[in-house]
């Protein structure tokens, strides 16, 4: 279907009257965001859901959208002025408290890895998880527990895993030839650099 196509659909099923092959064109190079009726038109008039749409959704406004609540609806959930809810989303800054931020989970149905990525707390997690596999992991998986919102024991074979897959980097760094510490060290780096999104494939969160 051309851009034309797909805005005669949209006005001729949908009464929006507005859009033009120019709106598709914006939303398909993501120049342009659609609001949530557009999007909710734009999946009809391709015979699909919203959810279709889009990737994985990534942002606090991508998860609302994709679950097809308006902004008015999830402030509500979280017992949040509508202002203030969509400051946020349009600042990408999370400035609910705790207790919000387990209602929002609730309301758009959350995964962990994404609520800690929308509330801004990836930082604190992978430096909870850099001391984890450096040190002890027995004595951060409290602190590992309480960020995320699990159960210790639902983390204790990922915890054990990382511990053991940084410590078999840290033994290879100290590998006899120059050339095997180097890539080691290498391994190291990379295995920090990215420790947040190894412990979600190791819970099996993507």
């Amino acid at each position: 279907m051309a851009p034309g196509h797909v805005a005669y659909g949209m006005r001729a099923s949908y009464g929006m009257t507005y859009v033009t092959p120019d709106h598709i064109t914006a939303w398909e190079r993501g120049i342009a965001v659609p609001s949530l009726h557009e999007l909710t038109a734009l999946a009809g008039a391709l015979w699909c859901a919203p959810g279709d749409l889009m990737g994985a959704p990534r942002t606090l406004r991508e998860h609302r959208l994709a679950r097809g609540m308006a902004p008015e609806d999830v402030a509500q959930a979280i017992g949040m002025p509508l202002g203030d809810y969509l400051r946020m989303e349009e600042s990408g800054r999370w400035t609910g408290t705790p207790f919000q931020a387990g209602q929002l989970g609730s309301a758009l149905q959350l995964p962990p890895s994404a609520m800690i990525a929308i509330t801004g707390l990836e930082e604190q997690l992978a430096s909870l998880l850099v001391e984890a596999v450096s040190t002890r992991w027995q004595a951060h998986i409290k602190a590992v527990a309480r960020l995320v919102s699990m159960e210790k024991r639902d983390l204790q074979d990922t915890l054990r895993t990382m511990h053991g897959e940084y410590q078999n980097l840290m033994a290879m760094a100290l590998g006899r030839t120059t050339a095997a510490a180097a890539s080691a060290e290498e391994g190291k780096k990379n295995y920090l650099d990215n420790i947040v999104q190894r412990f979600w494939e190791c819970l099996g969160h993507r």
